[in-house]
Order: C-alpha cells, then structure tokens, then sequence
C-alpha cells in the first residue's frame, strides 16, 4: 500500500474513531499533498509524498523552537502533536553511524575530493536519507567531510 493510500485509510478510521486531534493533521497532510499534486499537475509517488512530509516536519520543528523561545508552550504542544502524527508516516530515523556510513560512502562513489562536489554528493545522499534524517544536519556533516578531503 502506499503511503498516500494508507494516509487516506487512516484519515477514515480518525473519522469514524472521533479522534479529531489525529484527523486536523491528517486532513492537513493530504491538503499538503493535494496542493502539490495541483501544482505540478502530477499524481505523487511515495518519494515525492515523503518529501512532502519531510518538509512538514521540519516546518513543525522550527515552529516548535519559535513557539517555546516565545513562551507560547500552548502551541507549541500542539504542533509537537502534529509532529508525532507527520513523524508515523516517515521511516524509521537513521542513526548518526549509519549517516555516516552513507555520507562516507557516498563521496567514494561521487568521487568527491573538494567542496566543489557537494552537489554530486548531495544527490546521491538524497534518496536513500529523504525522510530518515534532518537534511541541513546531513548538508553540514558532508561539508565538514569534505572539507577534510
């Protein structure tokens, strides 16, 4: 099942379950979705639906920084509720050595022996860490890598 299908059957069981926390954030994933798939006048498949996701749950982090800089723990609790929902749709998160590997790894298949590459290096990496890990993290630690190159 893909993750669009199984995001569209649980906005059903919130529905009939009256789980209205969990259905807001469902409806606002699919508007997400929906929004993209107008604009670009395609259907999204499943790397595309989780690029989408990954941009709404860091969207959720920065807010919830903002929001406790502020003093506003009201909403920040709720977005860290949304955050939890977005988070279930995204695979399981990759350690830091397991970035690394993919980061090492990575710049040996790219070739990689300056700065200059980090856009070959960068596509390589996106695919196999969109949705597992926060891509500014991974951006700054191939950088650094790069830089000792």
């Amino acid at each position: 099942m893909s993750i669009k299908a199984r995001i569209h059957e649980e906005m059903k069981a919130a529905l009939k379950g009256g789980d209205k926390a969990r259905l807001s954030t469902i409806r606002l994933i699919m508007a997400a979705i929906k929004q993209r798939e107008v604009d670009e006048r395609v259907e999204l498949d499943d790397s595309q639906v989780l690029a989408v996701l990954d941009k709404m749950a860091k969207q959720r982090r920065e807010s919830i920084g903002q929001y406790r800089d502020a003093g506003r723990d009201d909403l920040a609790r709720k977005e860290e509720a949304e955050l939890e929902v977005i988070l279930s749709y995204l695979p399981e998160a990759l350690s830091e050595e397991e970035i690394g590997r993919l980061i090492t790894s990575a710049i040996e298949e790219a070739g990689a022996t300056s700065m200059r590459d980090m856009g070959k290096v960068m596509a390589k990496l996106k695919p196999q860490i969109q949705g597992r890990a926060d891509m500014g993290q991974v951006s700054a630690r191939v950088k650094a890598a790069l830089a000792r190159a």
